[in-house]
């Protein structure tokens, strides 16, 4: 099943045209101040305000973000440098690119396009120095004008924009470092500029919806993806890095409702029945159920969790779902959108650039609904699993449940969602993150924001939801490396065969008693007898509220007989 009206094909040629035309910008800009896939180039000479290389000479702002990236570029290699200031940079212009399309940005303003018909020059340029907002240094501006500098004005408002939007959506824009900013591609402005692709190849009514967001991602991944694979026939195993890109799949629409409606909608609507906000779930089943224990008096109760969220498609439903049910309880709009972001949804995910991405979706599909929605507090209860690659180095006596912490987490990104957190004490947590903060040395410098994150983290794989929903990963253990092998036959023995059945087990975990747990996976925990532990742990202390035997071709990025799927939804 396609989405309504979304040409497909055009996705897939924006994600490849513009990732590869980026990736070799990227890689010409790093030669421009002389690094190499191969070597870093002498500087030839150094002054105290400008280097001299290869008989150019660099100013005092360059020559210190070409000190940042060569560091960078000694810490974590060429390639794995390029593909992430590459991937910054295309996701930023994605972002951007939606709110244009959307009249999403700050004073309705458009980087990559103009509302003048015919006309080549984005706004942004245009209209320099009308952008307030911005806080823009307007002799700056006036510099650049008046010395002709097109592309560097044109650089220096699009990285004013990234760094305004930090405030709205830091977990997008963060804040610019000097070697991403260094990189910025080039001759944006010509007119067969990477800037053609951004406007040309996606039809604008595609851009409208949030969908786009999660398709592209998964079309840039693909070529690694497929790596992966290729790799995993020469029996080399999937290692924790790329089990992203080996495990993410897009989930249509369709079935995205079905698990919503089923879980979050019949949750609400058991206590408070009502026949025209059931109307509005197309994929509700209605069926006899029993008077709930515990009444939902308020939708504000609700709390919904996707442990493998991806770029946040079924949360950016659940969205809608909660939207309509705060409308039937009489909520004023204004005040809908940040309750749910706040209160009722919650993610989890171990790639760092899909939960960004699922963060954004959620924040442009609350937007639809509130024009006002950047200038409200907003807390989004997302995370991506941080790891620790070492134990602890603070003073164990003096921060025990810290170190206990930040040695649990090690290797997390190998685990995400399926590890499991219990014990801690979070009041004790946050009482040594205050001494640690007061106590006057750099350990909070370096590692201080690094344990609020894993706080964060845990606090969210620690409690347990109303309705759990996902479209877990799937590997068999073939494909697992040996500790993420080891991991599940010790934790999950039950399900040990594939990720996918793990999660099944972990999802009734996370989920409160009488809650949802609601899924699509791999058909094979209903027949075989490598899974009949489990199927007896489901049907003797939990209850199949719906199920839809799909079979193959539930996916269309998946061709052929190779993947057999269903859908269920099951009351804990």
């Amino acid at each position: 099943m396609t989405l309504p009206n979304m040409d497909k094909a055009s996705i897939i040629e924006f994600s490849n045209t513009v990732r590869d035309r980026l990736y070799e910008e990227t890689k010409n800009r790093a030669s421009n101040y002389g690094i190499f896939p191969d070597k870093i180039q002498d500087v030839d000479k150094e002054f105290e305000d400008s280097i001299v290389i290869g008989g150019r000479v660099f100013n005092r702002k360059i020559k210190r973000q070409r000190e940042q990236l060569v560091r960078e570029v000694r810490e974590k290699g060429y390639d794995q440098l390029i593909d992430e200031v590459t991937y910054t940079w295309f996701n930023r212009f994605v972002a951007l690119k939606f709110m244009e399309v959307n009249g999403y940005l700050p004073g309705n303003v458009k980087v990559f396009s103009s509302n003048e018909a015919g006309k080549t020059e984005p706004d942004i340029l245009s209209k320099s120095l009308k952008l307030d907002f911005l806080n823009i240094d307007r002799n700056a501006v006036i510099d650049f004008k008046s010395g002709g500098k097109d592309e560097e004005l044109y650089k220096y408002l699009t990285l004013s924009l990234c760094n305004y939007l930090n405030k709205i959506m830091p977990f997008l824009f963060e804040n610019i470092e000097d070697h991403t900013e260094l990189l910025f591609p080039d001759k944006l402005l010509h007119t067969d500029s990477i800037l053609r692709d951004i406007n040309g190849i996606i039809k604008e009514e595609d851009w409208k919806e949030v969908e786009v967001i999660g398709w592209i991602y998964q079309d840039y991944i693909n070529p690694r993806k497929t790596k992966v694979f290729a790799d995993l026939k020469k029996n080399i195993k999937i290692s924790k890095e790329n089990i992203p890109a080996a495990t993410q799949l897009f989930t249509p629409k369709w079935i995205v409702k079905y698990l919503v409606e089923n879980s979050v909608g019949r949750l609400w609507l058991e206590s408070n029945p009502n026949k025209d906000l059931q109307s509005k779930f197309r994929y509700f089943i209605e069926q006899e159920t029993r008077p709930p224990e515990k009444k939902i008096s308020s939708p504000e109760e609700i709390s919904v969790l996707d442990p493998a969220k991806g770029s946040g498609h079924i949360l950016v439903y659940a969205f809608e779902v909660l939207y309509e049910i705060y409308r039937s309880q009489g909520y004023l709009e204004s005040e809908i959108a940040p309750l749910i972001l706040n209160k009722n949804l919650y993610g989890l995910e171990i790639d760092d650039r899909a939960a960004q991405l699922a963060g954004f979706a959620l924040m442009m599909k609350a937007r639809m609904y509130d024009k006002e929605l950047f200038s409200k507090k907003i807390s989004l209860n997302l995370c991506a699993i941080q790891e620790t690659r070492e134990e602890c180095a603070l003073n164990r006596g003096k921060y025990p449940e810290l170190c206990r912490l930040w040695d649990f987490f090690i290797d997390a990104k190998n685990y995400g969602s399926i590890l499991k957190v219990e014990g801690f004490d979070f009041e004790r947590l946050r009482g040594e993150i205050e001494v640690l903060k007061k106590d006057g040395t750099l350990d909070f410098a370096f590692v201080g924001s690094k344990l609020e994150q894993l706080v964060k983290q845990a606090r969210l794989m620690s409690r347990k939801y109303d309705c759990v929903v996902t479209n877990p990963p799937y590997m068999g253990s073939r494909g697992m490396n040996s500790k993420l092998a080891n991991f599940v036959k010790i934790q999950y023995p039950y399900t040990k065969s594939n990720l996918f059945a793990v999660f099944v087990e972990k999802c009734l975990d996370f989920t409160k008693d009488n809650g949802f747990t609601s899924m699509i996976t791999m058909q094979s925990w209903m027949f075989l007898t490598s899974y009949e532990k489990l199927r007896a742990k489901i049907l003797e202390k939990h209850e199949i509220d719906t199920m839809i035997h799909l079979g193959p071709r539930a996916f269309e990025q998946i061709g052929g007989e190779v993947v057999s799927t269903m859908a269920f939804v099951v009351r804990k």
